[in-house]
């Protein structure tokens, strides 16, 4: 959630976020009346009280009418305290409410816009030119049923439209890529961690996905836990109702965990393949900066994506994502897509996104410090970066470095992984 103190001395500010979002201006006045009536309950209260109080101090001094008639105001002052503590309570649940409805409030250097009105930062290699090679490109699906590595038909008998099995080297080139990707966070100073697929309401919701993202979350009602649909969610309630040492900072993890995704909306979008399913595997990193800290350790995560995705051979683009495409969570989000051959555009496969302070305020993350003599806490900041989606990048590997046999070239840093073998190659039908 955002800093009450921003929205009372900046409104205008908060009201410019929520607009470029796309998202409900109004939303800002509700909850700027709705703190003033919690701080106003909240007054009243306190004043009821110390009247209480004094009073209470002179009802056993008194006698005869006098006392009676102290008695009766105390009686009359009892029911007054309870309204206005009702009052105050009512007042700071709906102030609650309305704030954890509010997104973060997007950087000013974010562009404005929807899902296609991003910035292109940067373009890294070139995108290979199958036609000067004398042949087509096979999509991925096609590659993998050839590999023996993707089975599409037995998952969707066995689990629905979306599903999948990696088979074989399929599978084994998951497991390289889990395993590589763990490797550069690891050298990099990361913390591996396999974390929980099932999380509480209260870490879902701390993390920002109960908003506009809820409708792509599974919940399981009978028990009340939620499937993460990324490692960022037990990654940052990991510290939740915790004070860190400056000293500690910063916290640096590399997560690994399957995810479920619903994918609601994007009927008839991505259908063939593997592109976009319901269930699939993630390293997710993951720090807890300080907040003066944050923009730099935005940069550091994507520095790690785009050493990874030049290590994979593929050519990608870094896009800084548009307002209405941010998430609730992240005040600015960096892409990177990956050149998808057979669709001839890029396409997502990393994002980095700076969440400030907005997390931490949700799940009550603090850090401690010394200033001017005293120990002070406060919220710090909390960032996530993928490293390695794997279905997507399974894509992009077998589609970029396929060769005219239906054979596939493994890139350098997989190899060790992969038994030393270079091609993947055909299996006999």
């Amino acid at each position: 959630m955002i800093d009450l103190r921003l929205l009372r001395e900046d409104p205008d500010r908060v009201r410019a976020s929520q607009r470029a979002r796309g998202e409900d201006v109004g939303l800002v006045d509700a909850l700027l009346s709705a703190d003033e009536r919690r701080r106003s309950s909240s007054s009243r209260f306190d004043q009821l009280r110390a009247e209480q109080r004094a009073l209470g101090k002179r009802v056993p001094k008194a006698s005869g009418e006098e006392k009676a008639e102290l008695l009766r105001q105390a009686a009359e002052l009892s029911a007054a305290v309870k309204s206005a503590d009702a009052e105050q309570d009512q007042a700071a649940e709906e102030a609650q409410s309305l704030l954890l409805r509010l997104g973060n409030v997007v950087h000013p250097d974010v562009p404005v816009g929807g899902e296609e009105d991003f910035t292109v930062l940067e373009t890294v290699g070139t995108p290979r030119d199958f036609a000067a090679e004398g042949f087509e490109p096979k999509d991925h699906l096609e590659l993998g049923q050839g590999l023996g590595a993707i089975d599409v038909e037995r998952g969707a008998k066995v689990s629905g439209s979306r599903f999948y099995y990696l088979t074989g080297v399929g599978a084994l080139l998951e497991l390289a890529l889990v395993n590589a990707a763990i490797a550069q966070a690891t050298a990099a100073g990361l913390t591996p961690m396999l974390t929980p697929a099932l999380v509480k309401p209260r870490a879902m919701e701390g993390t920002g996905f109960l908003g506009q993202a809820a409708e792509n979350v599974y919940h399981l009602e009978k028990d009340d836990f939620y499937l993460v649909g990324t490692s960022e969610v037990p990654l940052a309630a990991y510290h939740m109702d915790e004070i860190i040492d400056a000293g500690q900072l910063p916290l640096r993890y590399a997560g690994f965990s399957p995810c479920f995704r619903r994918e609601a909306g994007t009927y008839g979008k991505d259908t063939r393949g593997i592109f976009r399913v319901h269930q699939f595997d993630k390293v997710e990193m993951f720090s807890y900066v300080a907040p003066e800290e944050a923009e730099a350790e935005h940069t550091r995560l994507l520095e790690w994506e785009k050493q990874w995705l030049s290590g994979l051979g593929l050519a990608y683009q870094v896009i800084d994502v548009a307002t209405g495409d941010l998430g609730a969570s992240a005040s600015r989000k960096f892409d990177c897509e990956a050149w998808i051959p057979t669709q001839g555009k890029y396409r997502e496969l990393t994002s980095a996104s700076n969440c400030n302070e907005f997390q931490a305020r949700r799940l009550s993350v603090r850090m401690r410090e010394n200033k001017d003599g005293k120990q002070v806490t406060r919220p710090l900041a909390t960032l996530n970066g993928t490293l390695c989606a794997v279905p997507r990048t399974i894509v992009a590997l077998l589609e970029t470095h396929q060769r005219p046999d239906g054979s596939v070239t493994v890139p350098e840093v997989l190899r060790p992984y992969l038994g030393g073998r270079d091609v993947l190659e055909p299996v006999a039908k």
